[in-house]
């Protein structure tokens, strides 16, 4: 893995542990008055252009930066699609209300352009990027901020909870105990992204996310006795209130152009204590599972290896529900009932 350029003085994120393989880079923490970022001109911008700064990041400020590091295009193997159209990314941080003194989150920040309206908007950026090239860039693109951190490793493999929680501890808590994330994410790891971040409630308030339109649409309004009603479900609805789509983006504000849309969600997330109450959250999942694995089955049926039908058929009754009832028939409220009277944990 390629190392990024350390800082000269101290870093004031808690070090990276021994066992971790991802680079860390850090601002150290400054006193001098903030300055506005602007989005960045490369000096192989044409001659009538050179010296000027763009207001937007646009398609040829993106292309720009890509070839600055030998790059022509981004790359489809890590589901790469940059932002074009900064109203977007701006909308992003007006959904997740950041401010001055907010710790946030970026997943995948590409060539820094949501990144820029984050700091811009007076918020503290720890940038996820698994992308050696991306990661170096945004660095530099952002090298006169005290306001980013940059940790190069894939975020789904990576030990965010630590980070950010060592961080708030010796830094923010007195202005704000939680942080956000607000991310633009590779279509292609969303569900996995979205498993990761939402039981993190004890660090984070508000996960506010651009996916493709069709996942952020089952994930925000799913009724019951529908085919799109799955176990992803549950689990949102487990760990945050009342996700919200928010609004559609076109895949023309990409590039390259995705073939599908793209959406806003927000999660806000719960605390820990207001969890469903349930003996153990890992054994609750494995029987939601189980419940979904046959879905045209009857519980009674398809919970049948974790205790008899008997018992299934009168805990089902116990809660309200036919003893002939099917998966998508249940509330998280009933499938946590549900757990606590048929698992023995």
């Amino acid at each position: 893995m390629r190392a990024l350029r350390p800082c000269s003085s101290p870093p004031y994120l808690a070090p990276v542990p021994q066992s971790s393989t991802s680079t860390l880079v850090a601002f150290p923490r400054q006193t001098r008055p903030r300055r506005r970022l602007q989005p960045f001109v490369l000096a192989s911008a044409p001659a009538g252009q050179r010296g000027r700064r763009r207001s937007d990041d646009d398609y040829h400020a993106t292309v720009r930066s890509l070839n600055s590091r030998g790059r022509h295009k981004p790359r489809k193997s890590l589901g790469q699609h940059y932002m074009l159209n900064s109203s977007v990314n701006e909308e992003l941080v007006n959904v997740a209300g950041v401010g001055e003194g907010d710790v946030v989150l970026e997943i995948g920040p590409g060539t820094g352009s949501l990144t820029n309206v984050l700091i811009n908007a007076g918020a503290t950026v720890v940038a996820v990027e698994k992308d050696p090239q991306m990661a170096m860039l945004v660095q530099e693109r952002f090298g006169s901020t005290d306001r980013l951190m940059v940790l190069q490793e894939d975020f789904t493999k990576c030990h965010i909870h630590l980070h950010l929680s060592s961080f708030l501890e010796k830094n923010h808590m007195e202005r704000t105990p939680f942080a956000k994330v607000v991310s633009n994410l590779p279509f292609n790891i969303s569900t996995e992204v979205i498993k990761q971040l939402l039981p993190m409630g004890d660090i984070f308030s508000d996960v506010v996310l651009l996916l493709q339109d069709e996942t952020a649409s089952r994930l925000a309004d799913c009724s019951l006795r529908t085919s799109e009603y799955r176990p992803i479900n549950i689990f949102v609805n487990f760990y945050s209130a009342d996700p919200e789509y928010k609004f559609k983006v076109e895949r023309t504000n990409f590039f390259p152009q995705p073939n599908v849309d793209a959406a806003v969600i927000r999660f806000k997330l719960k605390p820990t204590t207001e969890y469903p109450k349930v003996s153990s959250r890992r054994s609750f999942f494995s029987m939601v599972s189980s419940a979904f694995n046959g879905k045209r089955k009857m519980l009674r049926k398809s919970l049948q290896h974790i205790c008899p039908s008997g018992e299934i058929e009168a805990a089902l009754s116990s809660i309200g529900q036919p003893v002939t009832a099917r998966p998508e028939e249940l509330t998280l409220d009933d499938f946590v009932s549900l757990h606590n009277l048929i698992v023995k944990v």
